[in-house]
Order: structure tokens, then sequence, then C-alpha cells
């Protein structure tokens, strides 16, 4: 094993005990994942953090950066004309820039779940008119973009310079 892979490795943190409500669970796995991918993008290197590593031209800080749309999409109502360019960052934008915009739209995100306490109910939003998902929906799909996303920033981070762990 490469010097590199073991300076650099995280242990990895278990997935997170919660409370035994519905609500409690799945903003708990949110939480833990949103926390996952932020850890991956945070020490990043320029310009590596922004450089693609496959062919499709996914790149780690990309991948926060869409994560952020898709928060204030989802649980904020924000409107998304154009998915694909979400997947980079503006090339001025810093990883602290990035990682700081991301953080706000989750305690964004947060107050407006923290209002919420019928999973059934649709996500309030906040232009009337607009139809929303149900907030167990939302919880949901949030789960599985931002597990997808940051395992596919696993791997960009250890492709980037060797760091591993959760």
């Amino acid at each position: 094993m490469p010097a590199t892979v073991r300076r650099n490795r995280r242990p990895d943190t278990p997935p997170p005990r919660t409370g035994s409500s519905e609500t409690e669970v799945l903003r708990g796995f949110l939480d833990y994942l949103r926390a996952s991918i932020a850890a991956k993008v945070d020490g990043a290197p320029e310009p590596q953090v922004r450089t693609a590593a496959v062919p499709s031209g996914t790149n780690l800080l990309g991948l926060l950066n869409h994560l952020t749309f898709v928060e204030r999409s989802i649980f904020l109502g924000d409107e998304v004309t154009d998915w694909q360019a979400t997947f980079q960052a503006a090339p001025a934008d810093s990883v602290a820039e990035v990682l700081t915009r991301y953080r706000e739209a989750v305690e964004r995100a947060n107050d407006v779940l923290d209002g919420c306490a019928d999973l059934a109910a649709p996500v309030p939003r906040p232009r009337p008119g607009r139809s929303a998902p149900s907030l167990r929906w939302a919880l949901t799909h949030m789960i599985e973009e931002t597990g997808r996303h940051a395992g596919h920033a696993d791997i960009l981070r250890e492709l980037i310079d060797g760091a591993t762990g959760r």
C-alpha cells in the first residue's frame, strides 16, 4: 500500500445512532451523508478538486456545487433551469466558498425541516402555485442523491491525494 494512502487515511465514521421515529432516522442519515461529502471536499487541493478524473467530467467540487442546488431546489423551492451546469463550480469559486454555500443551503433546508411535523405533508414552498413533493419523498430523495454523490466523491478524493475514510 502506498505511503500516501496510509498517511491520508481517515477512520470511518459509523452510521449515526438516531432516535426511533421515521423523521429522526431520515434526518439523521441525511445529515450523516451531508457531513461525509463536505468532509471529502474540505482540504482537497487545487486544481485537482475541480479537475475531471473520469470521462463524464465529474469533479469533486462540482459534486458539492450540484448538491447545493439540489438542497435549495428540494427544500427551498429554488428553480434550476440547467441541472448539468450545476456540476461545475465557477472558476473563481474557492473550495471554502463552495463549502460555505453548501453548509448555508443545508442550514436553511434544516430550518424548513424543523418546521415540518408531518412526513406526508408537502414541503413548504415560498412561491405559491408550485407543486411540492411530500416531506417523506424529499428526505428520501435527498438521502439517495447525497449518498450517490458521496460515493463518487470517495473515489474522486482517493484519486486526488489518496485520502480515504468517511
